[in-house]
């Protein structure tokens, strides 16, 4: 076994190479592979020594580093080949103090500090990229979401109220931020890739902004081109198949301490929608249209919506539980599933993790409103779509039907 001085120098000379390999192949002016990793063993070292000296040598260390740092601009200005930017100077003071987080934090801490920032740096074009593609609107869904998670989820009382004691503000409140969240990723994938997405990617973005705004609009393209059935289908059911996989990371995030229970049925349920998807991408390969336009999915009203939609599903699940048994909450799920997956998903984990409810009857209702929601969605397609495209929609969704049915029916 490696004594921990030696594991900490070796773990802050490797992060020092890998930040340095990413600098030397863009920026070597200030410093490459071997000063970054230099910088870090630095870091290490004035930690190793402040453990007798005092934590005043990590300080003067720090300053140290930042002196070199800058002795090396002014070098480069006085020959007039110093350029505008701050990236690798700040990337060196950060990796001195990541060299001594190795040694005075656990080093999960450092390896993941080193690593983001290894990351960030190779980044660049995609994150200027990002930015040069947003808008005022986008911006505020940023805000917005600030908003939400930062300012108005801290002054929320954490305690129960109203009847059954399973309103909790806090929580609720939570709910809405991660939802948004997990939406305002599927915005932001939106915007990187949506205007030139194939078919398949046009699929996954569709699930993450919304799967049934994408069965809707692709639906109504089929009504102009009906020769675009077979791609229309090909997105339906793939956005359709991404649900199974947003109601598992819903589950994980609210209820991970009962995802082994929870999760085995419904992961089983999306391995059959993405059989089912393949069936779909081999029946109907080709280059897809952008999904459709999403909405601002940080907006304080449409969170508003959610969180009292979230609300009145716990308090139904809870009511129709006690006076009804398992027929009233499934009676709830199949209803509330028809539109919303999002809501009985995160109420019904909710209330196994708060030993409220039984998994078995947990992930029964979350499935049972996936399987409604397919049925609305497949209704949503007859009316809006042709014939060609829902009778390739009736297809794949009654083997999912079926196969979600099957699950319903045999699982133990």
């Amino acid at each position: 076994m490696i004594p921990d001085p030696f594991l900490q120098i070796f773990v802050a000379l490797g992060l020092g190479l890998l930040v340095g390999l990413q600098r030397e192949r863009v920026d070597p002016a200030i410093a490459g592979i071997r000063t970054f990793a230099l910088i870090t063993l630095f870091g290490a070292l004035a930690a190793l020594l402040g453990r007798s000296f005092g934590g005043w040598v990590v300080a003067v260390g720090l300053l140290v580093a930042a002196a070199l740092v800058m002795s090396g601009n002014l070098v480069r200005l006085g020959r007039g080949d110093a350029e505008p930017g701050q990236t690798s100077e700040f990337t060196a003071v950060v990796m001195y103090c990541v060299g001594a987080l190795v040694v005075m934090a656990p080093l999960a801490v450092s390896v993941v500090l080193g690593g983001t920032v290894a990351v960030l740096l190779h980044l660049k074009e995609p994150l200027h990229r990002l930015v040069g593609k947003m808008g005022e609107g986008d911006l505020r869904a940023i805000m917005q979401l600030v908003l939400l998670a930062l300012v108005i989820l801290p002054v929320l009382p954490d305690r129960a109220f109203g009847p059954y004691q399973v309103l909790n503000p806090y929580q609720v409140w939570w709910m809405v931020v991660l939802i948004v969240s997990l939406s305002l990723a599927g915005y932001v994938a939106f915007k990187l890739f949506g205007a030139g997405a194939g078919s398949v990617l046009s699929g996954v973005l569709g699930g993450l902004i919304s799967s049934t705004a994408t069965a809707v609009s692709y639906a109504r393209r089929t009504k102009a081109a009906p020769e675009g059935a077979r791609l229309a289908a090909l997105v339906i059911t793939i956005a359709s198949s991404v649900v199974f996989v947003r109601v598992l990371v819903e589950i994980s995030a609210v209820a991970p301490g009962r995802l082994a229970e929870l999760g085995p049925p419904l992961g089983a349920m999306l391995g059959v929608a993405a059989v089912v998807s393949l069936i779909a991408w081999l029946a109907g390969r080709e280059r897809g249209a952008a999904p459709p336009e999403p909405d601002n999915p940080a907006d304080l009203k449409s969170a508003l919506v959610f969180g009292a939609l979230y609300g009145g599903i716990l308090l139904a699940v809870a009511f129709a539980r006690d006076r009804f048994g398992t027929a009233g909450l499934y009676t709830v799920a199949a209803l509330s599933g028809l539109t919303d997956m999002d809501a009985i998903t995160l109420s019904t984990a909710r209330l196994v993790a708060g030993g409220r409810l039984e998994a078995a009857d947990g992930w029964r209702a979350i499935l049972l409103a996936g399987l409604s929601n397919l049925a609305f969605k497949g209704s949503l397609v007859a009316v809006l779509g042709t014939r060609g495209l829902f009778g390739r929609i009736a297809l794949l969704f009654g083997l999912m039907l079926a196969g979600g049915g099957a699950i319903l029916w045999l699982w133990p």
